[in-house]
């Protein structure tokens, strides 16, 4: 019975005379490549060079040493008749373990002043060649990339009498596998850098690209940062400005957001995103007269249309937290959107395409330096999507979930009437919690969301959040508030904060009372707790969505307090019963979804 063969070609050549040694006084006759070979003979350790069987000398400077039929075809074929008959055919003999690992591509490419020619040297060929190909026929072949492996594979190899078990050979393979697929992307990644972006300046990426270099990650000492695909160009491109780490963040979950309330409602959609949830998100429905007044836009001149009407609802919804926000439409941005965009203090915005009136609008904000971004409407993500943290890669299936008025058909409490209003506003809250960081809840009225509460660790708290939320955007209505004698020229930020003190009730002192009476006309007495209990009664036909069931029933008795009349979410809690018994104390209706909507 001839001897079982190595093939031996490392660039890493730790632990490599102990393997090499360990094979021999089990039989196995080794072939070597290059240094492998070389090192392996000068401690005395009988091999023969790889030139031996593929009688042909290693060329062009070391490129070419085991690229050859006698190499890969000892490695790839399989125990069958055919396969046998063809190495009998050429003189080739099986080799059935192959120990590689590859040149130091990433090592050499961070060096400071590693140069393209340097680094094109350092792209191993032969190596990931063998690889790939032991890998491939694990059933028969063993394939060690790792050092760390070696000590274990000799002892299931002389346990064994030279057969090592499947188990062993897969994890070997895959491995292996993962070896050159790491490798692989450091190239690409390091070939994106240096091409995929061409000639473009970092602030005109306008033409289609595959990467964008961004100014940095999360934080400014978090470089470098960079966005890009694997295949094919990248679906949106920069009109104006340039995005940051955040920006596309924010633009990306909020886009998916705006585009799924487009496809659930057939209405416009937008949404005003920080840090990663909605400040805002509502779908288009006429303003009237006192909701323009609310929302700020009862001055404009223009008409608004349905995709204004969106966005004034959604950066309306809670100002202070929309304060820089990044926007998403889920249609081309108008002239009339482009008006109330550009008086709004914000970081950027995404669409499917702007009139040439709107971008010129947009163009101008910031200096020129506004983020505006147009995104391909007809792209779709992959089914897989993949995440890392802390150096472990996650890897799930996307959230394809659709939400459609069928989600709210098992509706358990004794009132069932869920009006076509009612079912608008909670396909809004709950395509919001979609893309909401968990735990959270939303409130919505009027097709758009009007308290949201986002990645708190208790429930309740999420109740809460949302709840106060929706109460201070209540009081905002309230006539007193409409009529504010705010000085003229009064920037609209400073009206927000001034607002949002007054509908809080907080006391001021000092500093701060003076900086707040010298925004009005006079002086403005506070608005006292009956008033705002009186007020809060009149507030009705709120929905609420929660992202996971509650766990108890203080969160339906909470909701209620802010005027929630509809309610969604999963089942699933030992306490369902009592919610559901909590609902129908308040004559409200109560869905069981059976979709829980994490989002992180």
């Amino acid at each position: 019975m001839s001897k079982a063969i190595a093939l031996l070609s490392v660039y890493d050549k730790t632990n490599l005379l102990e393997l090499a040694k360990g094979l021999v006084d089990a039989g196995v006759r080794l072939l070597g490549s290059g240094g492998t070979a070389k090192k392996i003979r000068d401690a005395g350790i009988p091999i023969e060079d790889v030139s031996d069987i593929t009688k042909a000398p290693e060329m062009l400077g070391g490129r070419v040493k085991t690229l050859h039929p006698a190499v890969h075809g000892g490695i790839l074929a399989r125990s069958i008749p055919s396969d046998e008959a063809d190495l009998k055919a050429q003189g080739i003999s099986p080799i059935s373990i192959v120990v590689c690992n590859l040149y130091p591509f990433s090592s050499t490419i961070a060096k400071p002043n590693c140069t393209l020619p340097e680094a094109v040297e350092e792209v191993d060929i032969g190596g990931v060649t063998l690889l790939r190909a032991a890998a491939k026929n694990h059933e028969r072949v063993s394939v060690l990339s790792d050092p760390s492996d070696y000590t274990a594979f000799l002892k299931a190899y002389t346990s064994g009498a030279g057969d090592v078990g499947q188990a062993l050979r897969n994890s070997l393979a895959l491995k292996a596998f993962e070896m050159t697929a790491q490798y692989d992307e450091a190239i690409s990644g390091y070939f994106r850098e240096q091409y995929a972006s061409g000639d473009l300046p970092k602030d005109k990426l306008a033409g289609p690209v595959q990467r964008i270099p961004l100014r940095y990650g999360a934080n400014p000492h978090q470089k470098p940062a960079q966005a890009y695909v694997t295949e094919g160009e990248l679906p949106f491109k920069a009109l104006c400005g340039s995005p940051g780490y955040i920006n596309l963040l924010d633009a990306l979950n909020s886009y998916a957001l705006v585009k799924e309330l487009q496809e659930a409602l057939n209405l416009p959609a937008a949404a005003s995103f920080k840090h990663v949830s909605p400040a805002g998100a509502a779908v288009g429905l006429e303003l009237d007269d006192v909701e323009k007044q609310v929302y700020g836009v009862d001055d404009l001149k223009e008409p608004l249309t349905l995709l204004a009407c969106a966005y004034a609802r959604a950066r309306g919804a809670d100002r202070m937290s929309s304060f820089g926000d990044f926007i998403a439409l889920s249609a081309p941005c108008d002239l009339a959107t482009a008006r109330i965009i550009s008086r709004e203090v914000s970081d950027g915005i995404i669409a499917p395409g702007y009139s040439p009136e709107a971008l010129e609008v947009l163009s101008k904000k910031k200096g020129g330096k506004y983020c505006v971004l147009e995104i391909d409407p007809t792209y779709e993500p992959a089914e897989i999507e993949t995440k890392q943290v802390y150096g472990i890669h996650l890897q799930q299936r996307r959230n394809n979930a659709k939400i459609t008025s069928e989600l709210f058909n098992n509706i358990v409490t004794k009132n069932k009437e869920l009006p076509k209003s009612a079912i608008t506003d909670l396909i809004v809250s709950t395509l919001a919690l979609k893309y909401t960081q968990s735990n959270s809840v939303a409130y919505a009225r009027n097709g758009s969301i009007i308290g949201l509460g986002a990645g708190q660790q208790s429930r309740i708290h999420c109740t809460r959040l949302a709840g106060s939320k929706a109460d201070l955007w209540w009081l905002r209505h309230h006539p007193r508030v409409l009529a504010l004698p705010f000085k003229k020229g009064t920037k609209r930020a400073d009206k927000a904060n001034a607002i949002d003190l007054f509908v809080g009730g907080e006391v001021l002192e000092g500093g701060e009372k003076a900086a707040w009476d010298a925004l009005f006309e006079g002086a403005v007495e506070p608005l006292g707790e009956e008033e705002k209990r009186e007020w809060a009664k009149k507030l009705d036909g709120v929905a609420c969505s929660s992202d996971a069931f509650f766990p108890f029933p203080d969160n339906v008795h909470r909701a209620r307090r802010s005027g929630v009349r509809y309610v969604a979410a999963p089942s699933g809690s030992v306490m369902d019963a009592q919610c559901v018994n909590a609902a129908d104390e308040h004559e409200m209706v109560f869905a069981h979804t059976a979709l829980r909507l994490f989002h992180h």
